[in-house]
């Protein structure tokens, strides 16, 4: 069976192999980490999917391709291709892999660099019509980096359009006590990412207080025995994760994404929880089809997918078929976050700390003062497919289901 690169996430277009654990001939059992990839979302560990030898590897260490390459051949003993045979793949495969990866390596006649670009400098090229034979590259085995391509341009050797020419800052100068850390490859990918959201789309940020008292009266009475029964605590994330799929069934324009001047409005809602990997980067593993699912389910689900993307586990299919996300900052107790959009979303919600707050409570026999559990929930909505009423109009249903919904009674269903 063919080997390819998975898809780890919607945007996701390639990867790169940054580790075999497996050599030609070895044996591999369904399940057996086969590999490590990054993408400018995840890195994480692929299984093989079947029982048999590694007959080839097309595709080596350190190499960029896109989604669906062959990647490695898994035969079943005894019908592996011979060492020598496989060998002579090895070797021609970092070349036949670039021009899966990049085929401006081709137009330019420049393989042996141009099958090493990011994505960044892919884009930077392209952007400035740029010839990467002509670049001098300073990364690890010859790589063209973001910063060759703007020393390059900012040299004067290339005509570049001062529109679309990236701001780059002069060099820094060290002072005493001044270290350097290197941004990891995660960390990095992450950037990319952002930053290309970012530049992509006009960001709108709206908030609402919240009035967690409910949620908090069925955490309290049920708190104790869910941790006792189920291993973790339970937050506030699960609550707010259902309210938001109640609440997006009736603002589908929310639960979308941009194709061009197409808007794409989906017909499952899977929410993509945004998790921190100890500061070092984020990925986003998904709920898949969130209104299906109890508010229990839930919450298994997010403590799962959080518990397997610290420690390296998620599967592609956890990455994959987001139609919106949530940012929990509030674990650190935050007031208001404007998150950026993860495209081609056209909305996240982020949703920060709780705090107890002085409240007016309006009745019939009047105003009253309560202390209530309040935070805010944040969200930035892309401006090209929606405007600020409805967001606004969202936001206030979800608003309310939290403050009105019997969350006990959805705890125990």
């Amino acid at each position: 069976m063919d080997v390819i690169m998975p898809q780890l996430g919607e945007t996701v277009a390639e990867g790169v192999v940054t580790k075999w654990y497996k050599k030609v001939g070895d044996r591999v059992k369904a399940d057996d980490t086969l590999f490590d990839v990054e993408t400018d979302k995840v890195s994480t560990e692929i299984p093989a999917q079947a029982d048999g030898v590694i007959a080839e590897i097309l595709v080596q260490e350190g190499v960029t391709a896109k989604v669906g390459t062959r990647l490695a051949v898994i035969r079943e003993a005894g019908t592996a291709a011979t060492a020598p045979a496989a060998s002579k793949v090895a070797v021609a495969a970092p070349v036949a892999a670039a021009a899966v990866a990049a085929p401006a390596a081709v137009q330019y006649g420049k393989a042996s660099a141009a099958d090493r670009l990011s994505p960044v400098v892919r884009r930077l090229i392209a952007e400035h019509q740029l010839n990467p034979a002509s670049i001098a590259g300073s990364g690890r085995d010859g790589r063209i980096t973001r910063e060759d391509v703007l020393a390059f341009i900012a040299s004067g050797s290339a005509t570049a359009r001062p529109v679309q020419q990236a701001y780059a800052p002069g060099p820094i100068v060290m002072g005493a006590g001044d270290t350097r850390k290197p941004l990891n490859s995660v960390r990095k990918r992450t950037a990319q990412h952002l930053q290309k959201s970012w530049q992509t789309a006009p960001h709108v940020l709206q908030a609402t207080e919240v009035d967690y008292f409910k949620v908090d009266q069925a955490r309290a009475i049920a708190g104790a025995a869910w941790k006792a029964r189920e291993g973790f605590s339970l937050t506030y994330l699960p609550f707010i994760a259902r309210a938001v799929s109640v609440a997006l069934a009736k603002f589908p324009l929310l639960n979308s994404s941009l194709d061009g001047d197409d808007l794409v409005l989906h017909g499952r809602i899977n929410i993509g929880i945004a998790v921190d990997l100890g500061f070092d980067g984020l990925v986003v593993p998904v709920v898949k089809d969130v209104p299906n699912k109890s508010l229990p389910q839930i919450a298994r689900e997010i403590n799962d997918l959080a518990k397997r993307a610290r420690a390296n586990q998620l599967k592609p299919d956890d990455m994959t078929g987001g139609t919106y996300t949530l940012s929990n900052s509030g674990v650190f107790g935050t007031l208001i976050t404007a998150p950026i959009i993860n495209q081609p979303q056209v909305a996240i919600l982020s949703t920060d700390g709780v705090k107890k707050k002085p409240v007016v409570i309006e009745s019939e026999t009047g105003d009253s003062i309560a202390i209530r559990p309040v935070g805010i929930l944040a969200q930035t909505f892309d401006h090209r497919a929606l405007d600020g009423a409805y967001s606004a109009a969202f936001l206030r249903e979800v608003k309310t289901i939290l403050e009105t919904r019997d969350w006990l009674q959805a705890l125990n269903a």
